[in-house]
């Protein structure tokens, strides 16, 4: 048969332009990588996950209008151990003393003082990355050296700073599982720098594009990396392995075209998977899931570009380095486990039928929780000092309101009848703040009342109401001042700004005046503005459940009764409530949308409907087991980690499954089914242990390390699913695969398409084949063959395109025909380079 003139194929265009040009790559990603450097800088990132609530829920509500109109100081709570009750009012005494300390709450009552345990509430006037508050924390300590203390505050800490810190860690110890799973399942010991730098450039890119998104959550900050080194990592091996068995007859850059034509395609399939499976989180509610969507996503796409582009080109500076240390396949031969599965294939399909169905009950008995406060083995210093605190002085519930500021008689109304509220232990406001024996700030007194209670000359305070009503225009009430009644903290306001603006202060009678109306002016900008006060409720009640919910529910019918403008509860109990909310339905879009979007892919790639229903059963499985172990443990699970973990399992552990599947089908064409499957496994098995291993030890130094619960929990559910993934394709899935064999024939389907005139070829002996062929040589082989053949051919061949020659058998023909083949290669690589020149 004479074979026909194919037309170049625009991948192999693409891939010889790639290789050729891999200089200009070099110099642009050399460039890229400087930009990224230096734009890493410039990154802005969120570390309050309230933000990425829906903007109509009450505490994204509550949260915007409290931070636009109050000023927010920082606090911490201090515990000594083992002091008595006059030691501690002796350190109260210094710690009130401290620049910085606005206030210390401290008594002799069982809140504050208990089985010689002192617990001192500090409020600071600065923020927490304030030099100042921090020195104030600092000398704080100073003062309690020599005591058993903890420290409960947020003063100094930088989230950001600190996760960028363990995932340094985390990254130093995953090169280390990364280098020896890529050295197990390489065949050249100097594929490893070429990973190592395909990989590098990917992450540092990322990174350096961030800050193209604006403002990102500390979540896709910290783990975007990781995550996405994981998930790509399996693209670069797909071409190193295609490079290396190109190799095998072909001169380096030849072997390179070749193998960056055929991994385009294949890579970008594989891809479609992972990415959908992150596509789906950008539908949920809770905007977060977008934003780490959105992250990962890029993350997966510059993998991508790196290999397609940067990984050639290093293929080609590494290739010599390459051939000279090749080394044995170390991974052990794996065919017991397929035989093992096709014969106990009637066995565990039924018990894996059964362990699915409880699986699925058990995971949706999970106890969710929704705030991140979680006690666990390994926390920081802070969240140890949070629980301790707790486990001695119990937790309170603090929960602000928002109430339209100007009717104080309203505000004391809510305050008294919150107080009287079962699990209610206090309540704060200006309407009940205590100015002296027994008169509250916002009580309304004359003159005189005014004079007693502060001790002044009734003159100087008459003078003070006397401008303060010209200032009203309240011109009446100058004729008789008795009947002329001011809230006390009206007026103390007035006289405050008055002296600011006259640049005049208080000596003599009014200098203890002086002193009062700083501490009310730290009230007013924590109590009240213009437009709204602020009313505090420290109650006994758990941060999230239904007691508490009922208790939110309370707030507002009482509050509701005094205004009709709209009143905000704000605490980590309003954001408990909203965040479990929208978590159903956004655990049903990513459940469906996920599903939706790899079967979609899977349908095209396999063109079969049953085996991507079979695939999604396998790893849907493995999902519902990795969330039944919470229920079983008894440890309530994050909600975020399972949002975010169900999504990436389905889209990432999806390709354990299609490796296996596309090995199947392609030895069933010529082997029973049990045989086929035993190959298939063995095949396999090298990525789904490297990729799955890699991933699985990322996810549990992640959840090891991280003292981020996010982050922790994040990790944990994913090495546990991708080893219980791992588990199930490797043992389950062949089992069924074997058993559903005919539901796949059946259900599939063929693309509409030209026709190609197909027809079948076997022969033994000694020959040159020269064509396009899809069969086996020993061994699968599909593709352009111009090869010298010992052996038998067993193919389906295109009409026309293929010629084959039989040969007398020479014992050196195999090597004789390489070195031919390469000299022909080269002969027209001269030609081709003299024909440049000339044209040139």
């Amino acid at each position: 048969m004479e074979p026909k003139k194919e037309q170049g194929n625009i991948m192999e265009k693409i891939a010889q332009f790639i290789v050729d040009k891999r200089n200009l790559f070099f110099f642009i990603y050399v460039v890229a990588i400087i930009f990224s450097l230096v734009a890493m800088g410039w990154k802005q990132v969120e570390t309050d996950v309230t933000v990425y609530l829906n903007e109509e829920s009450e505490t994204r509500q509550g949260l915007s209008t409290m931070n636009e109109h109050f000023a927010m100081f920082s606090s911490a709570r201090v515990m000594i151990s083992n002091i008595t009750y006059e030691e501690a009012k002796m350190l109260y005494d210094q710690i009130v003393e401290v620049e910085g300390v606005t206030m210390v709450d401290f008594s002799n009552k069982p809140e504050s003082y208990k089985d010689a345990y002192a617990l001192m509430s500090v409020t600071f006037d600065g923020k927490d990355l304030e030099q100042e508050t921090i020195d104030a924390v600092a000398s704080i300590k100073e003062i309690l050296t020599g005591y058993d203390y903890i420290v409960d505050t947020t003063v100094g800490y930088d989230q950001v700073a600190d996760l960028g810190v363990q995932m340094m860690e985390i990254m130093g110890y995953a090169v280390v599982v990364i280098i020896v799973g890529l050295t197990l399942t390489s065949t050249a010991y100097a594929e490893l720098p070429v990973l190592g730098l395909t990989f590098g450039t990917a992450i540092l890119l990322g990174m350096g594009t961030n800050f193209l998104l604006g403002k990102i959550s500390f979540v896709s900050d910290s783990v975007g990396m990781l995550l996405q080194l994981a998930m790509g990592i399996d693209y670069a091996i797909i071409l190193v392995h295609r490079f290396s068995a190109e190799r095998e007859h072909l001169p380096a850059r030849e072997a390179c075209i070749k193998a960056l034509s055929k991994a385009i395609p294949e890579i970008t399939a594989s891809s479609l998977t992972t990415i959908g499976g992150l596509f789906a989180l950008s539908f949920m509610d809770f905007g977060i899931g977008k934003d780490l969507s959105i992250v990962l996503i890029k993350g997966v796409v510059l993998i991508l570009i790196c290999v397609f582009t940067l990984m050639p080109g290093l293929l080609m500076l590494f290739s010599k380095w390459i051939d000279k240390t090749k080394h044995k396949n170390l991974l052990p031969d794996v065919s017991f486990i397929g035989k093992f599965c096709a014969k106990a294939r009637w066995v565990i399909t039924p018990i894996f039928l059964v362990v699915l169905v409880g699986a699925y009950f058990l995971s949706a008995a999970c106890p969710f929780t929704y705030t991140t406060m979680l006690r666990r083995d390994n926390m920081s210093e802070r969240m140890e000092a949070y629980f301790e605190i707790n486990d001695v002085f119990g937790s309170t519930n603090m929960i602000a309101i928002l109430v339209p500021t100007g009717d104080y008689e309203a505000e004391a109304q809510i305050l008294e009848e919150l107080e009287a509220c079962e699990g209610v232990k206090s309540t704060m406001g200006l309407a009940n703040t205590e100015l002296m024996d027994g008169v509250v700030l916002t009580d309304s007194l004359n003159a005189r009342e005014l004079s007693e209670v502060l001790g002044i000359d009734y003159e100087i305070v008459e003078m003070l109401y006397m401008m303060y009503a010209m200032e009203d225009e309240q011109y009446g009430k100058l004729v008789d001042m008795s009947t002329y009644r001011v809230p006390v903290f009206d007026l103390f306001c007035y006289l405050k700004e008055t002296l600011e603006t006259s640049g005049m202060s208080l000596d003599g009678e009014l200098a203890e005046a002086a002193e009062m109306l700083d501490m009310l002016d730290m009230a007013k900008e924590q109590l009240q503005t213009e437009e709204y006060s602020r009313l505090v409720v420290y109650a006994d009640l758990p941060d999230e459940g239904e007691e508490t919910y009922a208790f939110l529910e309370k707030i507002h019918e009482i509050a509701d009764k005094h205004y009709t403008k709209p009143v905000y509860a704000i605490g980590n109990s309003t954001s408990c409530r909203d965040l479990g909310s929208t978590f159903a339905t956004d655990n049903t879009i990513i459940s469906v949308l996920s599903i939706i979007f790899v079967i979609a892919v899977l349908l095209f790639t396999f063109k079969s409907v049953g085996l991507p229903v079979l695939l999604i059963v396998v790893i849907q499985g493995a999902i519902w087991m990795n969330f039944s172990f919470p229920t079983i443990t008894e440890t309530p699970l994050y909600f975020l980690g399972y949002l975010i973990v169900s999504s990436l399992q389905m889209g990432c552990n999806i390709d354990y499954a299609i490796v296996i599947s596309s090995h199947f089908n392609e030895q069933k064409e010529h082997l029973p089914a049990e045989e086929a499957i035993v190959v298939a496994v063995n095949k396999a098995f090298p990525t789904v242990l490297t990729s799955g291993t890699i991933m699985a030890v990322m996810g549990f130094l992640l959840g090891g390390i991280s003292t981020e619960p996010t982050n922790a929990v994040m990790g944990e559910c994913i090495g546990r699913g991708t080893l219980i993934s791992m588990v199930l394709v490797l043992f389950v899935l062949p089992c069924i695969l074997v058993i559903g064999e005919k539901i796949i024939e059946r259900t599939s389907f063929s693309m509409k398409g030209a026709s190609i005139d197909m027809s079948e070829y076997e022969d033994f002996g000694h020959m040159h084949v020269k064509g396009r062929m899809n069969g086996w040589v020993e061994g699968i082989i599909v593709g352009e063959v111009d090869a010298v053949i010992s052996g038998r051919v067993h193919a389906m061949v295109v009409s026309d395109t293929l010629e084959i020659e039989m040969k007398e058998a020479d014992p050196n023909a195999i090597e004789n025909a390489k070195q031919a083949y390469a000299e022909k290669l080269g002969e027209e690589a001269e030609k081709q380079e003299g024909g440049s020149k000339d044209e040139a």
